[in-house]
């Protein structure tokens, strides 16, 4: 709980910071080295985006850009520490979780003028990011959760997937439960979840209709009767019909290791050609009909950072029309003339149009993203705290759930 209070102080101080004056001048001559946090070290991200800096400096040789991938588990925490400690980076990737608090704290510079065909981008993939009519960050990472399953494993345990309207959840764990008996492997996995991060559950209880607090912020919803029945669900399939790997039980689908897990299009680079059958479906059906879920990533200019105007311009760059088709293969886009199968299929050859009509081009145009609040560091530690209990056999579903609004109210409430 220090961790998160000072993540807080943090964000408070660096509306403090900004409110005195930018970075350094952008503007100045000589070399210039700029400094872009991301959370990915994957290979493959790394490559494609060295090979757009690398272009970038062949009509600007003064500029090098460079990576820097920090650990996911501590990403926020590093950047806004280093942005109140003086060592701001010049681009940040944002993370949706602290979209509403870079946002409103004043440490981003507006991107209006930086992005190609602004008027073009998806209203639905931007409003995160946008303050008094501003756009404060480019979500060049617009990403719905889909549900990649491993068809051998399915087909070995005398099993098979279900289809349109018989593609619910119900039907789903009754499949991975089945799956995981007479394999020995496991059934889904929420990747990414763990039992730490509850906002990718984000992708289950949606199917309830349940939200973890109102559209306005101010009230809790997890102990409303949608959230109830949601993790009733949830407790049900992991205890009862070890569906799901119960706490401390570790199992990578990419390995070869469950039968299917929820993740993003980015998640396909790691499914080798000659590995192990496989397709990818949209989240199944929930009681309250079809859903989908999106994770977001933003690219922010900090006012801190050594060289404001020349990030600006690498962003501009960076998100261009034809850098962002590349980058489509791992980041749907949220321009609208790229948000069809014929576009995304370029860039994601082990995917079929279909598929990505399905998941990724639907599930944009109806989809609602993962949950954001401002101070959501300390929220989020509280309801992790309070779903604490809930991991177990024979647990009080309700009065969890009432606990954890009974934690977290007061943070709605600031």
């Amino acid at each position: 709980m220090r961790k998160t209070v000072s993540i807080a102080a943090t964000f408070a101080l660096i509306g403090a910071l900004t409110a005195c004056g930018g970075g350094g001048d952008a503007g100045s001559d000589g070399p210039v080295t700029l400094r872009m946090t991301t959370w990915s070290a994957n290979p493959d991200h790394v490559k494609l985006f060295d090979t757009i800096a690398a272009e970038y400096k062949t009509t600007h040789p003064d500029v090098t850009v460079k990576f820097d991938a920090l650990p996911f588990e501590n990403y926020t925490t590093t950047v806004t520490t280093q942005i109140a400690g003086g060592n701001a980076p010049d681009i940040a990737w944002i993370l949706e979780g602290a979209a509403p608090d870079f946002v409103a704290s004043g440490a981003l510079t507006a991107l209006d003028d930086s992005i190609e065909d602004a008027a073009g981008l998806v209203p639905t993939a931007t409003a995160l990011w946008k303050q008094d009519g501003k756009l404060m960050a480019y979500p060049f990472s617009t990403s719905p959760f889909g549900v990649f399953v491993n068809t051998d494993l399915l087909k070995k345990a005398g099993q098979t997937l279900p289809t349109g309207d018989k593609w619910t959840w119900e039907n789903a764990a009754k499949v991975a439960a089945a799956t995981a008996t007479k394999t020995g492997k496991q059934g889904l996995v929420v990747r990414d979840f763990d039992y730490k991060d509850w906002t990718n559950l984000a992708t289950v209880f949606r199917g309830w209709d349940a939200e973890a607090w109102s559209a306005d912020g101010k009230t809790c919803g997890f102990d409303q009767q949608p959230m109830v029945d949601a993790m009733t669900f949830l407790h049900k399939a992991i205890f009862t019909d070890k569906a799901l790997p119960a706490p401390g039980v570790a199992a990578d689908f990419f390995a070869g290791e469950s039968a299917m897990t929820i993740a993003q299009i980015s998640r396909a680079s790691l499914l080798e050609k000659d590995g192990f059958g496989w397709t990818l479906v949209p989240l199944p059906a929930g009681p309250a009909g079809d859903y989908s879920v999106i994770g977001q990533g933003g690219l922010g200019v900090l006012k801190k950072g050594k060289h404001a105007a020349a990030a600006q311009d690498f962003v501009k760059f960076f998100t261009s029309p034809a850098n962002s088709e590349k980058l489509a293969q791992f980041f749907p886009p949220p321009r609208q003339s790229q948000l069809n199968a014929a576009t995304l299929a370029k860039a994601n050859p082990l995917l079929k149009p279909e598929q990505l009509q399905s998941v990724v081009i639907d599930g944009i145009e109806s989809g609602v993203v993962k949950p954001s609040h401002t101070g959501s560091a300390e929220i989020n530690q509280a309801v992790r705290s309070g779903l604490d209990p809930l991991w177990k056999p024979g647990a009080d579903v309700a009065g969890v759930l009432k606990g954890v609004c009974t934690a977290i109210n007061p943070l709605l409430a600031k």
